[in-house]
Protein backbone atom coordinates (compact mmCIF):
# COMPACT_ATOMS: atom_id res chain seq x y z
CA UNK A 1 0.00 0.00 0.00
CA UNK A 2 1.16 3.54 -0.74
CA UNK A 3 0.24 6.35 1.60
CA UNK A 4 1.02 9.88 0.45
CA UNK A 5 1.22 12.81 2.83
CA UNK A 6 -1.27 15.65 2.51
CA UNK A 7 1.10 17.85 4.51
CA UNK A 8 3.87 19.42 2.44
CA UNK A 9 6.13 21.09 4.93
CA UNK A 10 9.91 21.06 4.69
CA UNK A 11 12.12 18.85 6.79
CA UNK A 12 13.36 20.50 9.97
CA UNK A 13 16.81 19.03 9.45
CA UNK A 14 16.48 16.93 12.58
CA UNK A 15 18.14 13.55 12.48
CA UNK A 16 14.85 11.63 12.63
CA UNK A 17 12.59 10.35 9.87
CA UNK A 18 10.25 13.20 8.82
CA UNK A 19 6.87 11.47 9.14
CA UNK A 20 3.48 13.02 8.38
CA UNK A 21 1.61 14.11 11.54
CA UNK A 22 -0.92 11.28 11.36
CA UNK A 23 1.90 8.84 12.14
CA UNK A 24 2.99 10.69 15.29
CA UNK A 25 -0.23 12.06 16.82
CA UNK A 26 -1.93 9.79 19.35
CA UNK A 27 -5.46 10.57 18.21
CA UNK A 28 -7.48 7.95 20.12
CA UNK A 29 -6.07 8.37 23.62
CA UNK A 30 -2.83 8.90 25.53
CA UNK A 31 -1.87 5.21 25.67
CA UNK A 32 -2.73 4.05 22.16
CA UNK A 33 -0.60 4.33 19.00
CA UNK A 34 -1.81 6.59 16.18
CA UNK A 35 -4.95 5.03 14.70
CA UNK A 36 -3.42 5.00 11.20
CA UNK A 37 -1.04 2.25 12.36
CA UNK A 38 -3.92 -0.05 13.27
CA UNK A 39 -5.68 0.62 9.97
CA UNK A 40 -2.55 -0.11 7.99
CA UNK A 41 -1.79 -3.19 10.08
CA UNK A 42 -5.18 -4.67 9.20
CA UNK A 43 -4.36 -4.31 5.50
CA UNK A 44 -0.96 -6.00 5.49
CA UNK A 45 2.43 -6.30 7.20
CA UNK A 46 4.40 -3.63 5.27
CA UNK A 47 3.39 -0.31 3.73
CA UNK A 48 5.11 2.16 1.42
CA UNK A 49 4.70 5.63 2.96
CA UNK A 50 5.80 8.98 1.57
CA UNK A 51 7.78 11.03 4.09
CA UNK A 52 7.59 14.80 4.38
CA UNK A 53 10.82 15.20 2.42
CA UNK A 54 9.30 13.27 -0.50
CA UNK A 55 11.31 10.08 0.01
CA UNK A 56 9.57 6.72 0.32
CA UNK A 57 9.72 4.71 3.51
CA UNK A 58 8.60 1.16 4.20
CA UNK A 59 6.62 0.91 7.42
CA UNK A 60 6.43 -2.50 9.10
CA UNK A 61 3.46 -3.08 11.43
CA UNK A 62 3.50 -6.88 11.80
CA UNK A 63 5.06 -8.32 14.97
CA UNK A 64 6.70 -11.42 13.54
CA UNK A 65 7.99 -9.59 10.48
CA UNK A 66 9.40 -6.77 12.62
CA UNK A 67 11.10 -9.31 14.89
CA UNK A 68 12.65 -11.02 11.88
CA UNK A 69 13.84 -7.74 10.37
CA UNK A 70 15.39 -6.59 13.66
CA UNK A 71 17.79 -9.52 13.26
CA UNK A 72 18.29 -9.24 9.47
CA UNK A 73 21.88 -8.10 8.71
CA UNK A 74 20.71 -6.69 5.36
CA UNK A 75 19.03 -3.89 7.29
CA UNK A 76 21.66 -1.59 8.80
CA UNK A 77 21.55 0.74 11.79
CA UNK A 78 24.06 3.20 10.32
CA UNK A 79 21.54 5.58 8.79
CA UNK A 80 24.26 8.17 8.30
CA UNK A 81 26.31 5.86 6.14
CA UNK A 82 23.76 6.67 3.43
CA UNK A 83 24.75 9.47 1.03
CA UNK A 84 21.06 9.98 0.28
CA UNK A 85 20.32 10.68 3.94
CA UNK A 86 23.42 12.81 4.47
CA UNK A 87 22.66 14.98 1.43
CA UNK A 88 19.33 15.99 3.00
CA UNK A 89 20.91 17.17 6.25
CA UNK A 90 22.05 20.73 6.97
CA UNK A 91 25.77 21.16 6.42
CA UNK A 92 26.70 21.36 10.12
CA UNK A 93 24.78 18.15 10.86
CA UNK A 94 26.33 16.40 7.88
CA UNK A 95 29.78 17.40 9.09
CA UNK A 96 29.02 15.98 12.54
CA UNK A 97 27.67 12.71 11.16
CA UNK A 98 30.80 12.17 9.04
CA UNK A 99 33.23 13.10 11.83
CA UNK A 100 34.77 9.87 13.14
CA UNK A 101 35.67 11.45 16.48
CA UNK A 102 32.18 12.84 17.04
CA UNK A 103 30.56 9.47 16.30
CA UNK A 104 33.12 7.32 18.12
CA UNK A 105 31.53 4.97 20.63
CA UNK A 106 27.95 5.70 19.58
CA UNK A 107 27.39 2.05 18.79
CA UNK A 108 23.60 2.28 18.47
CA UNK A 109 24.11 3.69 14.95
CA UNK A 110 26.83 1.22 13.99
CA UNK A 111 26.72 -2.13 12.21
CA UNK A 112 28.96 -5.17 12.75
CA UNK A 113 31.88 -5.52 12.99
CA UNK A 114 32.33 -2.07 14.60
CA UNK A 115 29.18 -2.53 16.64
CA UNK A 116 30.30 -6.01 17.77
CA UNK A 117 33.37 -4.72 19.58
CA UNK A 118 31.44 -2.19 21.66
CA UNK A 119 28.57 -4.58 22.29
CA UNK A 120 30.94 -7.21 23.65
CA UNK A 121 32.61 -4.69 25.95
CA UNK A 122 29.28 -3.43 27.32
CA UNK A 123 27.86 -6.92 27.76
CA UNK A 124 30.78 -7.58 30.08
CA UNK A 125 29.68 -4.61 32.20
CA UNK A 126 25.92 -5.29 32.29
CA UNK A 127 26.39 -8.55 34.15
CA UNK A 128 23.80 -10.38 36.25
CA UNK A 129 26.16 -9.95 39.21
CA UNK A 130 26.27 -6.19 38.81
CA UNK A 131 22.48 -5.98 38.47
CA UNK A 132 22.06 -8.04 41.66
CA UNK A 133 24.53 -5.79 43.44
CA UNK A 134 22.57 -2.74 42.31
CA UNK A 135 19.16 -4.02 43.44
CA UNK A 136 19.52 -3.11 47.15
CA UNK A 137 20.77 0.33 46.16
CA UNK A 138 17.79 0.78 43.80
CA UNK A 139 15.49 -0.21 46.66
CA UNK A 140 17.11 2.42 48.91
CA UNK A 141 16.86 5.11 46.21
CA UNK A 142 13.16 4.35 45.69
CA UNK A 143 12.50 4.38 49.44
CA UNK A 144 14.33 7.67 49.96
CA UNK A 145 12.37 9.41 47.23
CA UNK A 146 9.04 8.06 48.44
CA UNK A 147 9.91 9.14 52.00
CA UNK A 148 10.56 12.65 50.72
CA UNK A 149 7.33 12.69 48.69
CA UNK A 150 5.24 11.52 51.62
CA UNK A 151 6.85 14.02 53.98
CA UNK A 152 6.10 16.89 51.59
CA UNK A 153 2.63 15.66 50.56
CA UNK A 154 0.07 14.60 49.94
CA UNK A 155 0.41 15.78 46.37
CA UNK A 156 3.38 15.90 43.97
CA UNK A 157 4.43 15.89 40.35
CA UNK A 158 5.40 12.24 40.08
CA UNK A 159 7.83 12.99 37.24
CA UNK A 160 9.96 15.49 39.17
CA UNK A 161 9.61 13.86 42.59
CA UNK A 162 10.05 10.21 41.64
CA UNK A 163 9.99 8.96 38.04
CA UNK A 164 12.88 11.10 36.78
CA UNK A 165 15.24 11.25 39.80
CA UNK A 166 15.15 7.51 40.57
CA UNK A 167 16.61 6.23 37.26
CA UNK A 168 18.79 9.34 37.02
CA UNK A 169 20.45 8.49 40.31
CA UNK A 170 20.81 4.83 39.32
CA UNK A 171 22.52 5.64 36.02
CA UNK A 172 24.70 8.22 37.79
CA UNK A 173 25.92 5.54 40.19
CA UNK A 174 26.40 3.05 37.38
CA UNK A 175 28.55 5.44 35.33
CA UNK A 176 30.23 7.18 38.25
CA UNK A 177 28.60 10.58 37.69
CA UNK A 178 28.24 12.76 40.78
CA UNK A 179 24.49 12.98 41.44
CA UNK A 180 24.83 16.67 42.12
CA UNK A 181 25.78 17.05 38.45
CA UNK A 182 22.56 15.43 37.21
CA UNK A 183 21.14 18.80 36.19
CA UNK A 184 24.05 19.02 33.75
CA UNK A 185 22.59 16.24 31.65
CA UNK A 186 18.86 16.03 32.44
CA UNK A 187 17.89 19.31 30.82
CA UNK A 188 20.14 18.80 27.80
CA UNK A 189 18.94 15.24 27.31
CA UNK A 190 15.30 16.30 27.39
CA UNK A 191 15.96 18.95 24.74
CA UNK A 192 17.95 16.56 22.54
CA UNK A 193 15.00 14.17 22.45
CA UNK A 194 12.52 16.79 21.29
CA UNK A 195 11.33 16.53 17.70
CA UNK A 196 11.07 20.30 17.18
CA UNK A 197 14.40 21.69 18.40
CA UNK A 198 16.34 23.66 15.75
CA UNK A 199 19.47 22.00 14.42
CA UNK A 200 21.76 24.72 15.79
CA UNK A 201 20.41 24.12 19.29
CA UNK A 202 20.86 20.36 18.93
CA UNK A 203 24.50 20.85 17.98
CA UNK A 204 25.12 23.19 20.91
CA UNK A 205 23.51 20.84 23.42
CA UNK A 206 25.40 17.86 22.04
CA UNK A 207 28.70 19.74 22.35
CA UNK A 208 27.93 20.71 25.95
CA UNK A 209 27.05 17.11 26.83
CA UNK A 210 30.30 15.90 25.25
CA UNK A 211 32.30 18.49 27.20
CA UNK A 212 30.63 17.38 30.44
CA UNK A 213 31.37 13.73 29.73
CA UNK A 214 34.96 14.44 28.67
CA UNK A 215 35.63 15.79 32.16
CA UNK A 216 34.18 12.61 33.67
CA UNK A 217 36.27 10.35 31.42
CA UNK A 218 39.48 12.20 32.33
CA UNK A 219 38.65 11.94 36.05
CA UNK A 220 38.04 8.17 35.76
CA UNK A 221 41.34 7.68 33.96
CA UNK A 222 43.11 9.54 36.75
CA UNK A 223 41.18 7.96 39.64
CA UNK A 224 39.18 4.85 38.66
CA UNK A 225 36.37 3.75 40.96
CA UNK A 226 33.91 0.84 41.08
CA UNK A 227 31.70 2.03 38.23
CA UNK A 228 31.00 1.05 34.64
CA UNK A 229 33.10 3.77 33.01
CA UNK A 230 36.15 2.77 35.07
CA UNK A 231 35.38 -0.85 34.21
CA UNK A 232 35.43 -0.09 30.50
CA UNK A 233 38.77 1.69 30.81
CA UNK A 234 40.21 -1.33 32.61
CA UNK A 235 38.65 -3.87 30.22
CA UNK A 236 40.06 -2.20 27.10
CA UNK A 237 42.88 0.32 27.64
CA UNK A 238 42.87 1.03 23.88
CA UNK A 239 39.50 2.82 24.10
CA UNK A 240 40.05 6.47 23.23
CA UNK A 241 38.56 9.37 25.16
CA UNK A 242 36.20 10.01 22.24
CA UNK A 243 35.00 6.41 22.29
CA UNK A 244 34.39 6.50 26.03
CA UNK A 245 32.55 9.82 25.72
CA UNK A 246 30.29 8.40 23.01
CA UNK A 247 29.54 5.24 24.98
CA UNK A 248 28.89 7.13 28.22
CA UNK A 249 26.62 9.70 26.57
CA UNK A 250 24.58 6.96 24.92
CA UNK A 251 24.18 5.07 28.20
CA UNK A 252 23.40 8.26 30.10
CA UNK A 253 20.60 9.30 27.74
CA UNK A 254 19.16 5.83 27.25
CA UNK A 255 19.60 4.87 30.88
CA UNK A 256 17.35 7.45 32.50
CA UNK A 257 14.96 8.87 29.89
CA UNK A 258 13.38 5.55 28.93
CA UNK A 259 12.88 4.21 32.45
CA UNK A 260 11.71 7.57 33.76
CA UNK A 261 8.99 7.70 31.13
CA UNK A 262 7.95 4.11 31.72
CA UNK A 263 7.56 4.79 35.46
CA UNK A 264 5.48 7.93 34.90
CA UNK A 265 3.42 6.79 31.91
CA UNK A 266 2.97 3.34 33.46
CA UNK A 267 1.58 4.89 36.63
CA UNK A 268 -0.77 7.08 34.56
CA UNK A 269 -1.97 3.99 32.66
CA UNK A 270 -2.62 2.07 35.87
CA UNK A 271 -4.51 4.99 37.40
CA UNK A 272 -6.69 5.14 34.28
CA UNK A 273 -7.32 1.36 34.49
CA UNK A 274 -8.52 0.97 38.09
CA UNK A 275 -9.35 -2.72 37.65
CA UNK A 276 -5.71 -3.42 36.72
CA UNK A 277 -4.46 -1.22 39.54
CA UNK A 278 -6.68 -3.12 41.99
CA UNK A 279 -5.41 -6.47 40.67
CA UNK A 280 -1.83 -5.39 41.35
CA UNK A 281 -2.65 -4.09 44.81
CA UNK A 282 -4.46 -7.32 45.66
CA UNK A 283 -1.68 -9.56 44.36
CA UNK A 284 1.76 -7.89 44.29
CA UNK A 285 3.26 -11.10 42.85
CA UNK A 286 1.78 -10.06 39.51
CA UNK A 287 4.31 -7.23 39.24
CA UNK A 288 6.80 -9.08 37.00
CA UNK A 289 4.17 -9.81 34.37
CA UNK A 290 2.67 -6.35 34.83
CA UNK A 291 6.01 -4.72 33.95
CA UNK A 292 6.19 -6.75 30.73
CA UNK A 293 2.58 -5.89 29.90
CA UNK A 294 3.17 -2.18 30.46
CA UNK A 295 6.26 -2.32 28.23
CA UNK A 296 4.17 -3.95 25.49
CA UNK A 297 1.08 -1.82 25.94
CA UNK A 298 2.83 1.56 26.08
CA UNK A 299 5.76 1.06 23.66
CA UNK A 300 7.40 4.39 24.46
CA UNK A 301 9.72 4.27 21.42
CA UNK A 302 7.38 6.82 19.89
CA UNK A 303 8.05 6.46 16.17
CA UNK A 304 9.72 3.08 16.00
CA UNK A 305 13.19 1.89 15.04
CA UNK A 306 14.78 3.06 11.78
CA UNK A 307 16.83 0.80 9.56
CA UNK A 308 18.46 1.34 6.13
CA UNK A 309 18.61 -1.44 3.55
CA UNK A 310 22.20 -2.34 2.72
CA UNK A 311 21.08 -4.12 -0.47
CA UNK A 312 17.84 -4.77 -2.30
CA UNK A 313 15.54 -6.70 0.05
CA UNK A 314 12.17 -8.36 -0.45
CA UNK A 315 9.94 -7.72 2.55
CA UNK A 316 6.63 -9.59 2.59
CA UNK A 317 6.45 -9.46 -1.20
CA UNK A 318 7.52 -5.80 -1.42
CA UNK A 319 10.81 -5.21 -3.25
CA UNK A 320 12.67 -2.56 -1.24
CA UNK A 321 15.65 -1.00 -3.07
CA UNK A 322 19.08 -0.69 -1.52
CA UNK A 323 19.64 2.45 0.58
CA UNK A 324 15.96 2.73 1.51
CA UNK A 325 14.44 3.63 4.87
CA UNK A 326 12.55 0.95 6.79
CA UNK A 327 10.68 1.85 9.96
CA UNK A 328 9.95 -1.01 12.34
CA UNK A 329 6.91 0.32 14.18
CA UNK A 330 7.28 -1.01 17.71
CA UNK A 331 3.95 0.52 18.86
CA UNK A 332 2.11 -1.22 16.01
CA UNK A 333 3.97 -4.53 16.36
CA UNK A 334 3.28 -4.66 20.09
CA UNK A 335 -0.46 -4.24 19.37
CA UNK A 336 -0.57 -6.82 16.55
CA UNK A 337 -3.83 -8.82 16.93
CA UNK A 338 -2.17 -11.80 15.21
CA UNK A 339 0.29 -11.93 18.11
CA UNK A 340 -1.83 -10.88 21.10
CA UNK A 341 -5.37 -11.58 22.23
CA UNK A 342 -7.21 -8.26 22.73
CA UNK A 343 -3.99 -6.28 22.06
CA UNK A 344 -5.51 -2.89 22.88
CA UNK A 345 -6.40 -3.99 26.42
CA UNK A 346 -4.06 -3.49 29.37
CA UNK A 347 -4.05 -6.82 31.22
CA UNK A 348 -1.55 -7.28 34.05
CA UNK A 349 -2.45 -11.00 34.20
CA UNK A 350 -1.61 -11.54 30.52
CA UNK A 351 0.77 -14.49 30.03
CA UNK A 352 4.26 -13.21 29.30
CA UNK A 353 5.05 -12.99 25.61
CA UNK A 354 7.89 -11.82 23.40
CA UNK A 355 7.23 -8.09 22.99
CA UNK A 356 9.57 -5.78 21.08
CA UNK A 357 9.82 -2.91 23.56
CA UNK A 358 13.56 -3.59 23.90
CA UNK A 359 14.04 -4.43 20.22
CA UNK A 360 15.53 -7.73 19.09
CA UNK A 361 18.73 -9.07 17.57
CA UNK A 362 22.23 -7.66 17.97
CA UNK A 363 20.90 -4.20 18.90
CA UNK A 364 18.51 -5.40 21.61
CA UNK A 365 18.68 -3.03 24.59
CA UNK A 366 21.69 -3.82 26.77
CA UNK A 367 20.12 -2.25 29.86
CA UNK A 368 16.83 -4.11 29.73
CA UNK A 369 17.44 -6.08 32.93
CA UNK A 370 18.35 -2.91 34.80
CA UNK A 371 15.18 -1.25 33.51
CA UNK A 372 13.10 -4.23 34.65
CA UNK A 373 14.59 -4.06 38.14
CA UNK A 374 13.94 -0.31 38.40
CA UNK A 375 10.34 -0.68 37.23
CA UNK A 376 9.64 -3.70 39.41
CA UNK A 377 10.92 -1.99 42.55
CA UNK A 378 9.46 1.39 41.60
CA UNK A 379 5.91 0.24 40.87
CA UNK A 380 5.83 -2.17 43.83
CA UNK A 381 6.85 0.44 46.38
CA UNK A 382 4.81 3.23 44.80
CA UNK A 383 1.59 1.23 45.15
CA UNK A 384 2.50 -0.13 48.59
CA UNK A 385 3.51 3.19 50.13
CA UNK A 386 0.83 5.47 48.64
CA UNK A 387 -2.68 4.24 49.44
CA UNK A 388 -5.39 5.84 47.36
CA UNK A 389 -2.87 7.08 44.77
CA UNK A 390 -4.79 9.04 42.14
CA UNK A 391 -4.49 11.85 39.61
CA UNK A 392 -4.70 15.36 41.01
CA UNK A 393 -5.91 16.82 37.70
CA UNK A 394 -8.35 15.59 35.04
CA UNK A 395 -6.71 12.98 32.81
CA UNK A 396 -7.19 15.25 29.80
CA UNK A 397 -4.98 17.87 31.47
CA UNK A 398 -1.93 15.61 31.81
CA UNK A 399 0.69 17.00 29.37
CA UNK A 400 1.82 14.25 26.99
CA UNK A 401 5.24 13.96 25.32
CA UNK A 402 3.95 13.65 21.76
CA UNK A 403 6.74 16.04 20.75
CA UNK A 404 9.51 13.71 21.92
CA UNK A 405 11.35 10.68 20.53
CA UNK A 406 10.59 8.89 23.81
CA UNK A 407 6.87 9.02 24.59
CA UNK A 408 5.51 9.68 28.05
CA UNK A 409 4.26 12.57 30.17
CA UNK A 410 5.92 15.90 30.82
CA UNK A 411 4.34 15.98 34.30
CA UNK A 412 1.99 13.78 36.31
CA UNK A 413 0.25 15.60 39.19
CA UNK A 414 -0.89 12.99 41.73
CA UNK A 415 -2.14 12.85 45.28
CA UNK A 416 -2.84 10.09 47.80
CA UNK A 417 -4.46 9.33 51.13
CA UNK A 418 -2.50 10.09 54.24
CA UNK A 419 -1.73 6.96 56.24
Amino acid sequence: MTTASQHKRPSTGRMTVPLPPEFTERDTGPFDPPSVLGRLGSQGPVHRVTMLDGDPMWLVTDHELARTLFADPRLGSDRFGSKRVLDKLPEQVRARMTDARARAGSFITMDPPRHTRYRRLLTGQFTVRRMKQLTPRIERIVTEHLDAMIAAGPGADLVRAFALPVPSLVICELLGVEYGDRGEFQERTAMLLRLDVPVEEVMRLADELRAFMRGLVLSKRAEPTDDMLSGLIEADPTLTDDELIGIANLLLVAGHETTANMLALGTFALLEHPDQLAALRNDPTLIGGAVEELLRYLSIVHLGVVRTTREEVEIAGEVVPADSTVLLSVPAANRDPRQYDKPDALDVTRPRGAHLAFGHGVHQCLGQQLARVEMTVGFTELLRRLPGLRLDVPAADVPMRGDMLIYGVHALPVTWDEA
